[in-house]
């Protein structure tokens, strides 16, 4: 069975007993057991009578829209007991709200603890759900951010980092030169820094997506 390897970082190949063409759908089986249709993009390498392609997943949703999907119905589903909560908190509110005291010994005194009792801790599921849900909807912001992210895993990566290269470079020179005001003493080292990381991605990225190569990783 075809399997996810990890590759680099947010990078995962599929690991093959078989040669494929680019292009050719295949399925591969996750480490829980699912099976994910992948396109076959480059074979990167070839090792032990391995065969190691870059994939693009052929799902409907990527792995970080699926998630703020999962968390947006969290949230949905945390509001709506939210409400459900404070709603029921609301029995014998036209009592409550005379503010009779408990008058103990009564044979109402029971009844009126226990009225009493239940709504507080209604509101208490209220507000324990009123957090959840706001904790849900910043992690499903958080993901939909992530979902137009570009990174090594997509064939647009090539372009996306080429650019960005190209920026720091030019930053960089400018910093050296003079022409670019220096922030702080280690503005030229972070920019060193940022043009090596790129060049690093822009290498990772063209052996993905660029021409087909194959190394002994």
């Amino acid at each position: 069975m075809n399997k996810f390897k990890k590759y680099c970082p947010n990078v995962w190949v599929a690991e093959c007993d078989e040669e494929y063409e680019k292009g050719k759908t295949i399925e591969l089986e996750t480490k829980y057991g699912k099976t994910v249709e992948c396109e076959v993009y480059n074979l990167i390498a070839q090792k032990d009578g391995k065969f190691y392609y870059s994939i693009v997943r052929l799902e409907d949703q990527t792995y970080a829209q699926r998630k703020a999907e999962r968390y947006s119905n969290s949230a949905a589903n945390h509001i709506a007991k939210s409400e459900h909560y404070c709603e029921a908190a609301q029995e014998g509110g036209e009592f409550l709200s005379l503010g009779e005291p408990i008058k103990v010994g009564h044979h109402s005194e029971k009844r009126h603890r226990a009225l009493i009792e239940r709504n507080w801790a209604r509101m208490g599921k209220s507000v324990e759900c009123e957090e959840k849900a706001k904790a849900a909807e910043a992690k499903a912001e958080y993901w939909e951010s992530k979902a137009s992210e570009i990174t090594l895993a997509m064939p647009e990566s090539i372009e996306c980092f080429s650019e960005e290269l190209e920026k720091a470079v030019t930053y960089h020179k400018g910093l050296k030169d003079g022409s670019i005001e220096r922030k702080h003493s280690y503005s030229l080292a972070y920019a060193s820094k940022e043009v090596k990381e790129l060049k690093k991605k822009v290498e990772i990225a063209k052996l993905l997506w660029g021409e087909e190569a194959t190394d002994d990783r």
